[in-house]
Order: structure tokens, then C-alpha cells, then sequence
């Protein structure tokens, strides 16, 4: 699966796949030790999701929000044996899911673990995930290059976003961590924070 590795180290392998009407970015966090991998977002174009599941022995799905361009795949990926988990207060948003997310957990893909941060705001329950031992995160629609997600949907809060910015991503990242989102291109916390008093300002 060449064609898809985005990112690797010594112990870590991410595949990207950009899939849907809207370029949703699907991730694929695979231990390098064990093989075993997880998915975040299974958001559409299941057939290409589930062969990317069967190739990197994916062994669960993680949704960071419950917007449908982020879980149009959820039943088929659940139909195919797949578990998916999503935050309970987003967990009414899916037609379906196996286990709910909690914030400041730790989620075990082979030998490699996934520390759970809890980003309201987006939705909200939103939440993002960052890599144990790599300079990782993948945002979700928290935060973007350039500024947060949008607030304007139902359920979306702008002073959540940012407070959710700034004192889980920012105040405990390192500025080197790579942003990996839900949508677009990758940033790095360094990057985008000097530009937080610029966002609350112009307010959105």
C-alpha cells in the first residue's frame, strides 16, 4: 500500500486515502511491529475503505465527529466486521456504532497507543487523537491550516472551538506536532498557533 503511506517512523505507518464529494481525508494508523492498524473517519467510498482494511489488518474504526461526510461508511464498514467508536455526544449523529469514546483514554493499535483529546466545538464531540512517542495528532475538523473548523452547523460553538484549541492542542502539543485533519492539507501546532488571537477576532 505504497500509493497511500503519507507518514512513517520507526514504530508508526499512516496511510491517507481522500475520498468523497467533499475531500474528507481518511487515515490509517498502522503499528510497524505488529501490523494491526486502526481507521479514523470511515467517511465514503466504503469499497476503497474496506480494501484498505482487509490490506492493513485494520482491527477498528474511530470517528472524530458525527458529521455525515465523516461516517457515510459507517455501515458498511460495520457490515464487514469492523467495530466503530464515536464520543457519546456525538454517538445520535451515526446510524450505527459498537463503543463509545472517552476523553483523556488511551487506545491500544498493536504496540502503539492513542491518547483520546476531547475538542468540543466542531460538534459537540469532537475529538482529536494524538500518537504516543510521534509528533502526531489527527485534528479532525477541529483545527485546519488557517483556523479552526466551521461553528455555524447545529451544535457548533466558535467559543468552544477555540477554547478547545487552545488550552487541548495548543497548551500540551509540542510546535513541531504534526496536524494531521479531516480535510485538506497537514500543519504543524507551531504554525498555526501565533494566529489564535487573529481567528477570535475576525470570528470564525
Amino acid at each position: 500500500m505504497s500509493a497511500t503511506l503519507h507518514y512513517s517512523d520507526t514504530d508508526a505507518e499512516i496511510h491517507k486515502l481522500v475520498v468523497g464529494p467533499f475531500e474528507n481525508n481518511v487515515f490509517v494508523l498502522r503499528c510497524r511491529r505488529t501490523g494491526e492498524s486502526v481507521l479514523l473517519d470511515a467517511a465514503n467510498e466504503h469499497e476503497k475503505l474496506l480494501e484498505l482494511c482487509r490490506a492493513l489488518d485494520v482491527r477498528t474504526v474511530l470517528e472524530t465527529h458525527g458529521h455525515w461526510d465523516h461516517i457515510q461508511a459507517v455501515p458498511a464498514v460495520r457490515d464487514a466486521g469492523y467495530l466503530v467508536g464515536v464520543t457519546a455526544a456525538d454517538a445520535a449523529m451515526l446510524p450505527s456504532y459498537d463503543y463509545l469514546l472517552e476523553d483523556d483514554a488511551v487506545i491500544q493499535v498493536g504496540r502503539l497507543r492513542l491518547h483520546t483529546i476531547c475538542t468540543p466545538g466542531h460538534t459537540p464531540g469532537s475529538i482529536c487523537f494524538r500518537l504516543e512517542g510521534s509528533p502526531i495528532v489527527f485534528s479532525g475538523d477541529t483545527l485546519f491550516p488557517g483556523g479552526p473548523g466551521a461553528t455555524s452547523m447545529e451544535g457548533g460553538d466558535f467559543e468552544q472551538i477555540i477554547e478547545s484549541i487552545d488550552r487541548r492542542l495548543f497548551a500540551s502539543l509540542d510546535a513541531d506536532t504534526i496536524v494531521m485533519p479531516g480535510h485538506g492539507d497537514d500543519t504543524t501546532i507551531g504554525a498555526e498557533q501565533p494566529s489564535l488571537d487573529e481567528w477570535v477576532a475576525r470570528g470564525w
